[in-house]
């Protein structure tokens, strides 16, 4: 993506936390063809190193519907980009000192890139229940994924796990960072008093950041 660096992101733990909360994320890859095709899917994050070869960056997994023509990409070893979405709003220039200005838009993202590659019926069950215990954990009532469970066992060959080392990582907080102090305090100002919770995260994202 367009990376000025003013925006940039680059401690990983920051771009290992900000996946980990937007972990719905949306994978795009292009086939033979040319054909584009993107799927949005829970993403799970492994960090670190480990005995399986796992880089610096990390690993992502999920998994597409066995119907979904993106497969058949992964199959063909075609490279992936997964782009995780954070908090945005629209940034009006009335919110600046001066107003001789031009609207923007303030937000948040991350960009994973690498090759996926397909897993078996052993990965697929782990990745089910990984994804289960990180979504059900905090209800009163957790749900508990059982493979053995026949109409679990029924609906396992419809679905096709993937794991991908994130070969590149990227992350861009377009927060303003080019603006004054006293535009920066406008927005923050403006944004927090917001009743749209986007806006409020936005808010205090801005108020977060620390100076460069």
């Amino acid at each position: 993506m367009y990376l000025p660096r003013l925006f940039a992101v680059d401690d990983l733990n920051q771009l290992h936390d900000f996946i980990d909360q937007h972990s719905f994320a949306t994978i795009v890859t292009s086939g033979p063809d040319s054909e584009l095709i993107a799927s949005h899917i829970p993403i799970l994050l492994d960090r670190g190193i480990s005995p399986d070869g796992i880089p610096p960056y990390g690993v992502v997994r999920g998994h597409v519907a066995i119907h979904n023509p993106q497969l058949e990409h992964f199959k063909a070893g075609a490279p992936a980009l997964v782009i995780f979405q954070g908090p945005h709003t629209y940034v009006s220039p009335s919110w600046y000192a001066k107003a001789e200005n031009v609207p923007t838009w303030n937000y948040t993202a991350v960009h994973a890139y690498g090759v996926p590659e397909i897993g078996g019926r052993d990965s697929l069950i782990e990745l089910l229940k990984d994804l289960a215990e990180r979504h059900e954990s905090g209800f009163e009532r957790p749900w508990t994924f059982d493979p053995d469970a026949p109409w679990i066992q029924k609906s396992l060959p419809e679905i096709a796990p993937f794991r991908m080392k994130i070969e590149k990582l990227e992350g861009k907080f377009k927060l303003n960072q080019n603006r004054t102090a006293a535009d920066r305090a406008g927005v923050i100002q403006a944004l927090s008093q917001s009743e749209d919770p986007m806006a409020q995260a936005v808010s205090e994202l801005m108020q977060a950041m620390k100076p460069r």
